[in-house]
């Protein structure tokens, strides 16, 4: 704990401990793919120090394959309807509930809950709805530039979840999914006999997507080097890339039509991950499979793969962080187009051998 962390006055630094034994607690966490991904590990770690714990995670249907399987979860409760899911809330009477999200919906719904301790950041819209606010990462930390886990992690700290060692991401590839992809795989004639690599040309904004050509480069040179085939995964929000993906990339399936449980087990069976920073570069991470990230607008230190078997590639942007959950570009010395296909080939020459 930082010297400016320890001076902090905390009236409920043991309300988590002193909850009942089998408590239920909701985390909300409503979207988005890598987001729910980056929460496992502060589940895992409330899991690990209280087992009894009954831990429930409001979220988007859409995004529910990301927590499927998870021990240390006992239920999942969907978003729907503003009055349905405010009312199915406050019919459960949980005693403490935790917005990781942030925005208004999250916020409106952990405020009408009618939970004893709602907890959310100093500073996010609508903060007047929680009763319990915990200091931003500069506060409470001593640092803006902290990592999205930990930054999640410090309302746990916060009310009482001891500091100790952060758990890894960790994802749970479902059977009936890998049944289903494979039976997809065929249908489209698409077949992995050998070692394949994903690679995911997509990102949210344009400024974040590395060059299909030169992903095409790359693919290339996996097959020639290490007789690596290239799986590429292009999502729904990727449809304007898929063409040139098709264009550019013909050595290279490109799946279609893949659920998100089938892609957590696409990336599960892969030698090598590689891609922009986005959510299936969180979901590699969380697999413990051999991972490369491109980043570009978005930081390192804050969204970056924390596990060993990871690389990062970068534009060596510099960033500010007004907010523990944000990071906003001082200065760019090259774009994303820059990094060159030598720089991720040597990233993948490490971790291939």
């Amino acid at each position: 704990m930082t010297k400016r962390a320890s001076t902090l006055s905390n009236p409920l630094q043991s309300a988590l401990k002193e909850l009942p034994k089998n408590s239920e607690i909701l985390i909300v966490r409503l979207r988005s793919l890598g987001d729910l991904v980056l929460e496992t590990p502060a589940v895992a770690a409330l899991k690990a120090w209280r087992p009894d714990l009954q831990i429930a995670v409001l979220l988007e249907p859409r995004f529910a394959g990301v927590l499927d399987g998870n021990p240390a979860i006992s239920e999942l409760i969907y978003s729907k309807s503003w009055s349905s899911t405010a009312f199915d809330l406050r019919r459960r009477k949980f005693p403490m509930v935790f917005n990781q999200h942030g925005g208004p919906r999250s916020a409106i719904l952990a405020g009408v809950s009618g939970a004893q301790s709602r907890v959310g950041w100093k500073g996010f819209q609508y903060s007047f709805v929680y009763n319990v606010l915990v200091p931003d990462a500069l506060e409470f930390y001593g640092r803006a530039d902290v990592h999205t886990v930990e930054h999640r992690l410090s309302q746990f700290y916060w009310t009482g979840l001891p500091r100790g060692p952060i758990p890894p991401a960790k994802l749970f590839v479902q059977e009936d999914a890998k049944s289903s992809l494979q039976r997809k795989l065929a249908a489209q004639g698409i077949a992995l006999s050998g070692p394949y690599a994903v690679l995911q040309p997509g990102a949210r904004l344009a400024g974040m997507r590395w060059p299909v050509q030169k992903f095409a480069e790359l693919a290339a040179w996996l097959s020639g080097r290490y007789r690596i085939t290239s799986v590429v995964n292009c999502g729904t929000q990727d449809r304007d890339l898929a063409g040139e993906v098709r264009g550019s990339m013909r050595g290279s399936f490109v799946p279609e039509g893949l659920s998100l449980g089938e892609l957590i087990a696409l990336i599960g069976g892969a030698q090598l991950f590689v891609g922009n920073d986005s959510g299936p570069a969180h979901i590699a991470a969380a697999l413990q499979r051999p991972t490369i990230v491109i980043f570009s607008l978005t930081d390192p230190k804050q969204w970056g793969p924390l596990h060993s078997g990871a690389r990062v590639v970068s534009t060596g942007a510099s960033f500010q962080h007004p907010r523990g959950d944000k990071g906003l570009v001082l200065n760019q010395p090259r774009s994303i187009g820059d990094i060159s296909v030598d720089e991720v080939r040597e990233a993948c020459a490490q971790l291939l051998g």
